[in-house]
């Protein structure tokens, strides 16, 4: 059978695979240290997985509206509303199998073959990607550690052009951590509304800042950058739910909303209605001291894994303001990032995920969403590794 173009050229997501080839060797029994995974290894809250338990002894396991159920689109827009001083209402609101499916669904509702969609890098795996199967064209803008891996204005306004769309905009972002201040906001902002261009906001990692730093949302800066802006979330990374395949979004522009409601439709019928229910505990009936809790032994993993890796020979790393990723330059090792995760992993027994699938080949992702022993392990082997 002769695979479509669009499809033929999307590249394997790079994560998935390290991290199955990880969790592969150690039902294997090798006894592998996975710094590849991108999800937390917090289990779910069990306020959560009784409100699941009880969707389904009673019975609520039939098809929801395609779009999400009417009472968790009301709590998403109470926790937009407190969180993120964002005003939508319920028709306003998307829910979807995940972040992911979320802007799967953006891309290809407002991308028209040629149209450009303007992304950082280093940038999440699946942007570029997405983007292609919406025939659109990824223009790639480098960021530098100068600027801690953000967008500036000068480079910025340099890949604007005629057929410039959108902007996809990830704070705190994966795979660096780098997260944006008001100001900064501001700054891109005025720039995407004097080009009248949509920003896509991603900001599944919201919850997941360090160091007193708080999240805002490039939404709420004024009505201007409001209009132009579809905001992206979910429960994944917040409430530890990564399994369970909810994400939102919201839009104020029911032209949008309704394009990516008919587009649902058709794909996914719906989301998991038992998922949707548990979304609707994690949100409606947020558990504050378990975020602060989850938090603050993220930070403490964080600083043990720079403290860590700093004392290793040939890495420079970035330290992340949010997410659960520490990026690091190889580039003195003299191995490109491929070659450096794939020879790790085998002669290491350590996984980790290789820059380049970020567009950044002479770096390399590590994850510090596991235990402080499994940090402290890992750490020791790739010093012995780097320098035996």
């Amino acid at each position: 059978m002769k695979i479509t173009r669009r499809v033929e050229k999307v590249a394997p997501s790079l994560t998935l695979e390290v991290t199955s080839q990880a969790k592969r060797m150690n039902s294997q029994g090798k006894k592998i240290v996975n710094f590849a995974a991108g999800e937390p290894d917090f289990d779910t809250p069990q306020q959560i997985k009784k409100a699941a338990i009880k969707a389904i002894r009673d019975g609520f396991t039939k098809y929801t509206p395609s779009t999400g159920l009417a009472k968790l689109k009301e709590v998403i827009c109470a926790k937009l509303a407190k969180d993120n001083r964002l005003k939508y209402s319920p028709s306003q609101i998307v829910v979807s199998c995940g972040a992911k499916h979320s802007l799967y669904n953006i891309l290809q509702v407002l991308c028209e073959k040629g149209d450009e969609v303007l992304i950082a890098s280093p940038y999440w795996v699946s942007y570029p990607e997405m983007t292609a199967l919406a025939e659109g064209k990824a223009r790639i803008i480098r960021t530098s550690l100068r600027n801690n891996f953000k967008l500036d204005k000068e480079s910025l306004e340099r890949s604007i052009n005629r057929r410039t769309k959108l902007l996809i905009l990830n704070s705190p972002a994966n795979p660096t951590g780098c997260l944006y201040s008001a100001a900064e906001l501001k700054e891109i902002a005025r720039i995407a509304v004097r080009h009248n261009l949509y920003i896509v906001s991603d900001e599944i990692y919201e919850k997941l800042t360090f160091d007193g730093k708080r999240h805002v949302s490039i939404a709420s800066l004024n009505k201007q950058i409001y209009k132009r802006t579809i905001v992206v979330n979910g429960v994944s990374k917040s409430y530890a739910m990564t399994g369970w395949r909810i994400g939102y979004l919201a839009c104020p522009d029911q032209q949008v909303i309704k394009a990516i409601g008919n587009l649902q439709s058709h794909s996914t019928s719906c989301p998991c209605s038992i998922s949707q229910w548990a979304a609707w505990e994690a949100i409606g009936k947020p558990q504050k001291a378990q975020i602060k809790s989850m938090v603050k032994e993220f930070q403490k993993r964080r600083d043990c894994m720079l403290e860590g890796l700093g004392e290793v020979d040939g890495l420079s790393c970035f330290k992340p303001e949010g997410a659960f990723y520490v990026f690091c330059n190889i580039s003195k090792l003299g191995l490109n990032s491929l070659t450096f995760a794939r020879r790790l992993l085998k002669e290491a027994g350590v996984a980790v995920i290789p820059g380049v699938a970020f567009g950044r080949d002479d770096y390399v992702r590590f994850s510090f969403a596991t235990g402080l022993g499994q940090i402290q392990e890992g750490i020791r082997r790739i010093k012995k590794w780097v320098t035996p």
